[in-house]
Formats: structure tokens, sequence, C-alpha cells
């Protein structure tokens, strides 16, 4: 684990199982989750190093080279609260709670019926079979389930209910990634967990794969003023690529409802024909936000008025 490799992380993991989860494991009769509700707890010391490095890093690039003045301070600071939230381990956890007996059961079906869990590495040729390359190849294959996500949370209007929240924020930064409302990130999670457990992703790797996506996706919703040169854009979505999609007008309108829908890779914008290079800076959030559609400004309002949405009443 990563964790285990950082003597005080480890401890603060350690010390937080053991008089927190734990308790609370034998309460509800769980532990016979103990030893996985214990990994799960790893997002914690993980997620404190991934806050550090982009307030330390990236923050200092946003005021280097903004693409804009911060203009509402307090929208900015209810994406902090949703990172947080995020990063220090306890969104992790509680989908955990939620997800882990449902996939251990399904797991389980599975053995019964004589189905085994595919392994891309096992597709490998032996001289190409090596952990950069396998990773390399994991997080490609992720990528593109996370494609097909994205275009559905922009094309089923019940969908677009939730995942709204992150596109109406009128004022992106670094934080700006984990501005999701939380039923939107729980079917999101829980599809590309499905995905990695079918495919045979090691639970360490997981946990490299989703920190190396959340801090790209930290840096394409950055403030920051930044292309990736007219081959770079190509490989890898760049902050310019990626505010094209939260661009009003443009990143949820049109026939295919939006552009730009690649999470890492651009690739599969490329080949589906959603790919919008277009350079420049447009205002970001969603157009009806102009007529005056409220979408809240808290975290409690936001996800109540996503809600209301969902029910056709909001």
């Amino acid at each position: 684990m990563i964790a285990a490799n950082l003597d005080p992380l480890a401890r603060l993991q350690q010390w937080l199982f053991e008089a927190w989860v734990q308790p609370l494991l034998f309460a509800a009769g769980w532990m016979h989750y103990e030893e996985q509700a214990y990994d799960a707890l790893e997002w914690l010391p993980v997620g404190v190093l991934e806050v550090l490095l982009v307030a330390l890093v990236l923050g200092a690039l946003q005021r280097r080279w903004p693409v804009e003045p911060l203009a509402d301070r307090a929208a900015v600071r209810t994406d902090i609260a949703y990172t947080l939230l995020h990063r220090l381990g306890l969104f992790p956890l509680a989908a955990f709670v939620v997800l882990a007996p449902a996939f251990d059961a399904l797991e389980a079906r599975l053995r019964w019926l004589g189905v085994s869990r595919l392994s891309i590495e096992q597709w490998l040729p032996d001289a190409l079979d090596s952990p950069v390359l396998v990773f390399v190849v994991y997080l490609v294959a992720l990528d593109a389930i996370d494609y097909l996500i994205h275009r559905g949370q922009h094309r089923w209007r019940w969908w677009w209910a939730l995942h709204a929240v992150h596109h109406s924020q009128r004022q992106m930064t670094m934080w700006s990634d984990s501005r999701n409302h939380l039923l939107d990130d729980l079917l999101r999670d829980a599809l590309l967990a499905f995905v990695a457990l079918a495919i045979g992703v090691p639970p360490q790797q997981f946990v490299l794969l989703v920190v190396v996506s959340r801090l790209l996706q930290n840096l394409q919703h950055a403030n920051l003023r930044l292309r990736f040169g007219r081959f770079g854009e190509r490989v890898l979505v760049s902050p310019s690529f990626h505010r094209r999609h939260h661009a009003i007008g443009a990143g949820h309108e049109g026939a295919a409802r939006g552009c730009n829908f690649g999470v890492l890779f651009p690739w599969w914008d490329m080949l589906a024909g959603t790919a919008d290079f277009t350079p420049g800076v447009a205002p970001t959030g969603i157009r009806d936000q102009l007529e005056g559609r409220d979408y809240g400004r808290g975290f409690w309002s936001q996800q109540w008025r996503a809600l209301l949405r969902l029910a056709g009443r909001g």
C-alpha cells in the first residue's frame, strides 16, 4: 500500500481506523469487512498529499498565469469544501460501505457460474509486460469508459440534472474538479470500480490510477492560461481544451450535447467528432444561469437543487 511507505501517514491511518472506523464497524456488525475498511481509509493520507500538492504547485501557477481574476471567492471556498470531502477519504469510505457488499456478492456469483475476471496483463506479450506499460494500459482503458460516462452525464436529462452542479461554477479553479453532486460521484465511481474489477486492476494500482487521474483533472480545471501546443493538445487534455467544455454555448449544447468530453485524453473526442480545439477564453457556466436560473450557492443548496431538478421541480 502507498501509505505503508510513509510512516507518519501510515500511523495516522492506523490511529483513525482504531479510534473511529473499527468501533463503527463493530457496532454495525460489519467486522468481516475490517480489512477492506482499513484499505479504504488509506485514501485519507493519500488525499492529504494530493491537497498539499494542488495547493502549493497549482496555486502558485494560478497566481502567476491566471485566465481571469477571482471575482467570486465564496464560490471557490465551496469548491475547496468539495475537494476536502472527496480527497480526505470521507467520500471514498462512504462509497466503500455502500458498494463493497454488492461487489463481493457479484464476484461470488460470477465464481459460482465459473466466470473468472479478465486480466489485461494476460493479453500483453511477454516482451511488453512491464509495470509501467500495464499501468498505462489500465489508465487508457478506464479513461475510455470515463469518456462514455461523461457523454451520458450530458446526454440523459436525469443525469444532467445531477452533473449540472459541476458545470454551474462560473469561476473555475484547480478546486472545481471535485464540485459534483454526491449521487453523480457515487454512480460514476461505482461504474469505474466495476470496470476496474472486471479487467483485473489490482487494488494498490487502482489507488495510483485514481490519484494520477485526479491530479491531472485538477490541472485541467485550473484558472491557468496554458495550452500544450498543436501536438500536445491532441495527446493530453489541457486547461484550454477542458475550459472549452465548460464554456457557455459550447460545453453542453448542440447535437452532441457539448464538446471535449475526454477526461484525460482527447483521443475519444477526436474519434467521435466531439473535439473542439478552439483557443481563447470564454465565460464558463450554463446558459440558463444568464437568464436567472439558480443552481445554489453553498454545498447543501447545490445538492438540494439538483435533487429538485431530478424530480422535475427545479
